[in-house]
């Protein structure tokens, strides 16, 4: 699959499917390459009749990196955040949302249903916000509107995710994936260990680019609360979130829900920070259900 011109940068991405069928884009979240959209939900998307395209967000995978930026300290950049001192970040969650609308234009698709998971679901919203014209629907992910008075990850969970790694070889990498995958999945749906190892052996093998997640969530202290752009949203929205997310928990995505005008909120409990295998069939139908209703009572072109 090939390498695109998008927003001024390269990204990689693979399409799936019917090219004549409807446009469903995926969007990965914080560190995450492409490929952790699991092969079987994309296969569920195509035969719900879906032309899906996921891709590599700049900064990860076979994606454009930003070399030589440097993203601020976090804690200083927490706290320049609080008191409302302005931080110098390489790029921002905008920029990224810029970068899959210009995906979708250089690919000549004028619309499609945009699906983003976690840090993926903060770049949704933001496309839903600003280029609200390109999206037939929206669904948020385990995301959040970013308000800091929300209830906070697990401090397991949050350390493993951003801990150091032991050194660049396979071994330590592959543990390193497997660490991050417990600490932040479903309890109610626990992973196979051979293809969990199966899965982090080749997102490792694929692409190990460190320096792209602190930029990365950079991009997202520094977009801050988004709940009064929220408010602005048309699009329909669908939010779905684990009732056992150690990551962005529940109240996260109930209040990303509350605050998208008519958006559908689905829970579903033992649901993690993950897209177990057991749960692809559901999401699936969900997001079918849902994007089915939003072109329903999509204004009819003139």
């Amino acid at each position: 699959m090939p390498h695109i011109g998008a927003n001024g940068i390269s990204l990689f991405y693979e399409e799936h499917g019917n090219p004549e069928h409807e446009a469903l884009l995926l969007v990965m979240g914080l560190g995450a390459q492409m490929i952790l959209w699991p092969d079987e939900f994309v296969e569920a998307l195509v035969k719900r009749g879906y032309r899906v395209i996921r891709f590599d967000n700049r900064d990860i995978g076979l994606s454009e990196k930003m070399e030589g930026a440097r993203a601020p300290k976090l804690p200083w950049q927490v706290i320049r955040k609080r008191i409302g001192w302005p931080a110098s970040v390489p790029y921002s969650l905008r920029d990224m949302a810029d970068d899959a609308a210009g995906l979708l234009d250089a690919l000549n698709i004028s619309q499609a249903h945009v699906v983003g998971a976690s840090m993926g679901g903060m770049i949704a919203q933001l496309m839903a916000v600003n280029h609200a014209d390109k999206l037939l629907s929206l669904t948020s992910i385990m995301s959040t509107t970013g308000n800091a008075k929300l209830p906070q990850a697990d401090k397991q969970a949050m350390e493993t995710l951003i801990a150091p790694l032991a050194s660049m070889e396979e071994g330590d990498l592959v543990a390193h994936g497997i660490n991050v995958s417990n600490a932040i999945g479903s309890p109610g749906y626990r992973p196979n260990p051979d293809r969990q190892r199966e899965r982090v052996l080749k997102a490792v093998q694929r692409s190990v680019y460190p320096p792209g997640l602190p930029r990365q969530l950079a991009a997202i202290i520094d977009d801050g609360d988004r709940s009064t752009r929220l408010a602005r949203i048309t699009t329909p929205t669908l939010v779905l979130h684990g009732e056992d997310d150690p990551l962005v928990k529940l109240e996260a995505g109930q209040a990303t829900a509350h605050h998208i005008p008519g958006a559908k909120l689905v829970t579903i409990p033992g649901w993690g920070h993950d897209l177990p295998l057991e749960l692809v069939g559901r999401l699936a139908d969900e997001i079918a259900l849902h994007t089915k209703a939003a072109r329903a009572t999509a204004p009819i072109a003139a």
